[in-house]
């Protein structure tokens, strides 16, 4: 990810573990070296939109697989190309920053594709970004947070995103609806209302913020649904293209296929994605 040193790293051994946990799940802890897995549209289908993907679990792993790497071949079969982000989690004994390390590997992901669009035969003005749960949270930063670069010597980089896609997403710190572990692990149990107001990212939309696509379940007790709906409201207000579906049953963590339903979101998005003109 990173051409010279890895910003803020605290220097210590490579301890990252890859393993499969239930239903056979992906997962990677301990990350120190964030990577960006890539995975190019076929040329015959290729329509110049990418994806940067963040896989969620709780800021305390990376789910890498059915919230990864077969989202990205779904969006190939669209023409869409598709980066998989395994992004540093916010750990003391990896950065000296660990609440921005996420970020600013989101950042430098969306930095590298910008930069090589033309090698990737991509349309640098139709970069998106996607997250599912925390990996929601991290893509709704950087959507929200893009006017300030959290990057060294990186000040006047363009680090906006052009289209979110949020599938049940952790959004808010209110106590009444947050997923409280995502925030402890980004930013601490001790962490004071105005930087829990900061990463409440419902609170951060602005004019500029990019169009987006939410999707939950109503009966999700992991992160409750109104984290979709706080966010859906404030693109309401401030007139940014928005479209959210909430399906009645489905829970959390459900990756590509809500077993609840014979409806596929992912249909629902290439719709959406269609009507933008992002699969053109």
């Amino acid at each position: 990810m990173y051409e010279d040193k890895i910003p803020n790293e605290v220097a210590g051994p490579d301890e990252e573990k890859s393993e499969n946990r239930n239903a056979n799940i992906l997962v990677i802890s301990k990350v120190r070296k964030s990577t960006l897995t890539v995975f190019l549209a076929p040329k015959d289908k290729a329509n110049g939109t990418a994806v940067i993907i963040c896989p969620g679990g709780g800021y305390s792993i990376v789910a890498a697989g059915h919230e990864g790497y077969e989202v990205a071949r779904k969006f190939n079969e669209l023409g869409i190309s598709a980066f998989v982000l395994k992004y540093r989690l916010p750990e003391a004994k990896v950065s000296s920053k660990p609440e921005i390390a996420p970020l600013q590997d989101a950042q430098q992901a969306l930095l590298m594709v910008k930069k090589r669009a033309a090698e990737w035969n991509i349309n640098p003005a139709r970069i998106g970004i996607m997250g599912f749960s925390a990996g929601g949270h991290l893509a709704s930063t950087a959507g929200t947070h893009f006017q300030k670069s959290v990057l060294p010597n990186a000040a006047a980089a363009n680090v906006r995103p052009d289209f979110m896609i949020l599938i049940y997403p952790v959004i808010s710190g209110n106590s009444e609806i947050a997923h409280q572990g995502s925030f402890d692990n980004l930013i601490g149990k001790q962490a004071n209302a105005a930087k829990v107001q900061e990463y409440s990212n419902e609170q951060q939309v602005s004019a500029q913020t990019p169009p987006t696509f939410l999707v939950h379940a109503s009966d999700d007790e992991v992160v409750k649904s109104e984290n979709s709906i706080v966010f859906y409201q404030a693109l309401l207000r401030n007139k940014i293209p928005a479209e959210l579906h909430i399906y009645q049953k489905g829970g959390h963590g459900f990756g590509l296929n809500n077993p609840t339903t014979a409806d596929k979101w992912f249909d629902r998005c290439e719709n959406w994605l269609r009507s933008n003109g992002l699969l053109k």
